[in-house]
């Protein structure tokens, strides 16, 4: 192997599909899926590569710093791509002190890993942190996050995050560690566990359970297929330049309501059901506390910088999205467990049957 990429939350939603397009794209690369496996953590997302030759799993906690520190001397890693990250707003309401664990001690211990690894020697080192929209705040009706908006986090969780992108950037500058950057709008697509929107309403429509949506509905959000997200951390992990950040968004802005009643559709279509059944489940409930407006990513940096295109229209990839659901009910009936389901009756509880 001639370069060892360390992927951190690789057992996760996003962290897995790029751990997959890399242990395909890059034979030459050992690939170390370094995974607490949480709630949200799953080895069967890995279950078509986990075998490769390439392809190295470790359990540890990224807050762990000696377990971490063991798994960089074994493994002694060119690359660092993390994605590790409690990343639910509903859950850092409740437990904030998981996400300032989880999102700022663990990304502290991993770039003073990486920076005792690599002592100076940074020639082909590079650690990529992966952030998200929201340390941005709310958009109003009009205008777009660029790379140089202002940081307003508005939840435990944005928050988290937004300390741990400014501790990447603190260890470029003080430390000259080679640090990129992006922040993403919200995912969707396989494997993505149903305590968020998109999966959540599949599951609940499948199941011909309410689908509750905060507030009127009219929160609007940027949709990036899960596919063109991990395209974009291949190009900026390769391409990108240190000390830069990039957004990644999809150029598909929705209202919430709006996005569920398309989703509606399409359910109605693929389950046989009678058009405007599934939109019958609909319950708006009680908004979450802090909610932002709006989320828009402006990505033409990384357009122009280095060709990336969202290949996928927010219809397209829901229907492909909703294909595989359906596809996969095995799937989603494991993750749905008892521990799952009694989180969905404190978030959810007055509309739950």
């Amino acid at each position: 192997m001639n370069k060892t990429i360390i992927i951190t939350g690789g057992a996760g939603f996003i962290g897995s599909h790029v751990v997959r397009l890399f242990v395909t794209r890059y034979p030459e690369y050992r690939i170390v899926n370094v995974d607490k496996l949480t709630y949200a953590g799953n080895l069967e997302n890995l279950s078509d590569i986990d075998r490769m030759p390439n392809y190295v799993f470790e359990r540890t906690d990224i807050t762990d710093s000696a377990g971490i520190q063991a798994v960089f001397d074994r493994h002694r890693p060119d690359g660092v791509i993390h994605l590790a990250a409690e990343s639910h707003v509903d859950r850092s309401i409740s437990h904030p002190m998981d996400f300032i664990m989880t999102n700022i001690v663990g990304t502290v211990t991993l770039l003073n890993a990486a920076r005792a690894l690599w002592d100076g020697n940074f020639s082909g080192k590079r650690f990529y942190h992966v952030s998200t929209d929201e340390v941005y705040g709310s958009l109003g009706a009009e205008g777009f996050f660029t790379e140089t908006t202002a940081y307003d986090p508005r939840s435990p969780y944005s928050a988290s995050k937004a300390a741990s992108d400014h501790l990447a950037r603190a260890y470029h500058h003080t430390y000259g560690l080679p640090v990129v950057l992006s922040n993403c709008s919200n995912n969707y697509g396989p494997n993505h566990f149903p305590e968020k929107l998109i999966p959540l309403a599949i599951n609940n429509i499948r199941n011909n359970r309410p689908v509750p949506i905060y507030g009127s509905g009219e929160n609007v959000r940027d949709w990036l297929h899960v596919h063109d997200h991990a395209r974009a951390i291949d190009l900026i992990f390769h391409k990108g330049r240190n000390g830069d950040t990039y957004n990644i968004g999809g150029n598909n802005e929705w209202t919430n309501i709006d996005l569920i009643r398309l989703l509606c559709r399409i359910m109605d279509r693929k389950l046989n059901r009678k058009a405007g059944a599934s939109e019958q489940l609909i319950t708006f409930v009680k908004d979450r506390a802090g909610h932002d407006l709006r989320y828009a990513i402006d990505s033409s940096k990384l357009q122009r910088e280095l060709g990336w295109t969202p290949s996928m229209k927010l219809e397209q990839g829901l229907e492909k999205t909703v294909d595989w659901y359906l596809a996969n009910e095995k799937w989603i009936n494991a993750v749905v467990s008892g521990d799952y389901e009694r989180y969905y009756e404190k978030q959810y509880g007055q509309i739950k049957n």
